[in-house]
């Protein structure tokens, strides 16, 4: 039986896609291959679990991120953005360092991992191979990708983007819109979705304010009664 069958034998779901709580503590003999750490791989929103149930986790018994159980509350009814990428966008990466931390090695946490943008993944253009572009792509390490996920995943809970002043030395929130996520820009402006941008940003920014602190400094000394 696959994972998905199994758990389904146990949470045994109703017409409605609706099951009891299954506590992890019942993943065991029989069951034993639904074991899960804090991700639960056969059943994250990416699996196929949860293509066709909205699947909930509770957190709240032990300290941490670990999963104490899970349960199906309904069918899931949205339209699934299919996250493959073109092999030509792959094959462009995958030799790039990473965008973060500059570094694509060989070790699990410097591996490159090609990373969308978007971390939301609600643009159901990218579903189709032929309308990806470079450009909605980056390379990250896993280390990068990995917490940039947990980022990604906070703001679409809080509609709160993060501030790119988190890293120290960083001079601008974002480099185009503020902490609240809109519709109309979406997770562009972000540090995250794109830090090259940020830094081209930031470059032409301080450009700009450099040059007007030195004109008004100079009107000044040649206009001091003006």
């Amino acid at each position: 039986m696959t994972n998905n069958e199994l758990f389904l034998e146990l949470a045994k779901p109703n017409k409605d896609g609706v099951s009891r709580w299954v506590p992890v503590s019942e993943f065991i003999g029989k069951y034993k291959k639904l074991q899960l750490g804090n991700g639960g791989s056969w059943c994250r929103a990416s699996s196929s679990l949860a293509k066709k149930y909205i699947v909930e986790f509770d957190k709240n018994k032990t300290a941490g991120n670990s999963i104490d159980g899970v349960r199906l509350a309904g069918f899931n009814n949205k339209k699934i953005l299919n996250q493959n990428i073109r092999k030509d966008i792959k094959d462009f990466y995958k030799v790039q360092n990473c965008v973060m931390l500059g570094v694509n090695g060989k070790s699990e946490n410097t591996k490159i991992e090609i990373d969308h943008k978007d971390g939301r993944k609600e643009d159901h253009r990218l579903s189709n191979l032929k309308e990806q572009q470079i450009t909605d792509f980056q390379p990250l390490s896993k280390a990068a990708n990995d917490i940039k996920r947990q980022i990604c995943k906070r703001c679409k809970e809080t509609n709160k983007r993060w501030n790119a002043k988190n890293i120290k030395g960083n001079p601008f929130d974002f480099y185009a819109g503020n902490e609240n996520y809109s519709e109309e820009l979406g997770c562009k402006g972000c540090y995250q979705y794109d830090p090259v941008e940020y830094r081209k940003v930031v470059v032409r920014k301080v450009g700009e304010l450099s040059a007007k602190e030195a004109v008004d400094k100079v009107f000044k000394k040649l206009y001091p009664e003006e």
